[in-house]
């Protein structure tokens, strides 16, 4: 796999987000085959592992720390914090001294003393900016982490936290069906050189053609939630996949290698990362890396799913109200 810049580091091209292996979406894997996920990624070649304080409530942190500690310094690792779940509600906190007492309790799950990389999960509307980046700072000057980031935030904020703390990457939803950062934020991310990381670069299943009947999902699943998935949505949805299906079998390669290849063309400074509990998915996600596509190819893909023919928003009303990534005039 070839690399990527993340900050003073280089990573592959396609990282690992773990996130599902302990949280978010039904039919989560048993301990044994999380761990061979876990472990097959390294040998696949990602070196570039995504967690969260949020996920699993420290359990995934906690897992990845268990599984992965002894080979900590032949990958880059990254989480994230200022999101927390209390009494079921989600919770927003970006003071200085709760991102520390995160910090913390995140080194002592992940069994390390350094994080290569830390996220601010949400930007707390009620924390000055750059109280919450200066913390950040301290962190780094402490040598507890080696840079820090930006979740689904606007390009105004990336740079106005570049302008207290230089900023070393920002992580934001981004896929064939979740075109937003093309608006703004893509664009600030290489005017002050962070690394852009798209999470959910698979559409949370939806491009890569296996995922037909949503009536299956396990009632805490997430995706329960997101307007594009419901009943009224998925069908339209659904029915962009044949043409897009055949752009793949042109090419020679699934349907989610077809996705992760468009958003790798999209720019140098993007670092798509896919999660999944199946070993067999973790590697075709992998030899995604492996597939070239031409520009005609490219802007085929891009007319098939894009922001004008996906059904739906993203979020509904809640979970949006917490995100500062622009958004297409309706």
């Amino acid at each position: 796999m070839q690399t990527r810049r993340l900050g003073s580091a280089e990573v592959s091209e396609i990282g690992f987000g773990c996130m599902s292996l302990s949280h978010a979406y039904g039919d989560r894997p048993d301990r044994e085959t999380a761990e061979a996920v876990l472990k097959g990624a390294l040998d696949a070649g990602h070196t570039h592992f995504d967690t969260a304080s949020l996920y699993g409530l420290g359990a995934n942190e906690t897992l990845v720390g268990e599984v992965l500690k002894d080979r900590y310094g032949s990958f880059h690792l990254a989480s994230k914090c200022g999101l927390w779940m209390a009494d079921g509600k989600r919770v927003i906190d970006g003071r200085p001294a709760s991102l520390r007492k995160t910090l913390e309790d995140s080194l002592r799950r992940l069994q390390t003393e350094h994080i290569d990389l830390y996220y601010l999960h949400r930007l707390d509307p009620d924390v000055p900016l750059a109280e919450t980046v200066g913390a950040m700072g301290d962190f780094i000057a402490e040598g507890k982490i080696g840079g820090y980031g930006l979740s689904e935030v606007s390009a105004e904020s990336i740079r106005k936290a570049h302008a207290v703390v230089p900023l070393t990457a920002v992580q934001t939803e981004y896929s064939l069906w979740t075109r937003n950062p093309e608006i703004a934020v893509l664009d600030a991310c290489a005017e002050v050189g962070a690394a852009f990381v798209a999470f959910s670069p698979l559409a949370r299943g939806y491009l890569t053609g296996r995922l037909t009947d949503t009536s299956v999902f396990e009632p805490k699943d997430i995706r329960r939630f997101m307007p594009r998935f419901d009943a009224d949505h998925y069908p339209k949805n659904l029915a962009l996949l044949p043409a897009y299906k055949a752009i793949a079998d042109e090419v020679g390669c699934t349907m989610g290698q077809l996705a992760l290849a468009w958003l790798l063309a999209q720019g140098d400074h993007i670092i798509p990362i896919p999660g999944t509990g199946k070993l067999d998915h973790m590697i075709e996600n992998a030899r995604a890396a492996e597939v070239r596509l031409d520009q005609e190819t490219l802007a085929r893909v891009g007319a098939v799913i894009n922001q004008n023919t996906v059904s739906g928003p993203r979020y509904n009303a809640a979970n949006q109200a917490d995100v500062g990534t622009e958004e297409f005039a309706a």
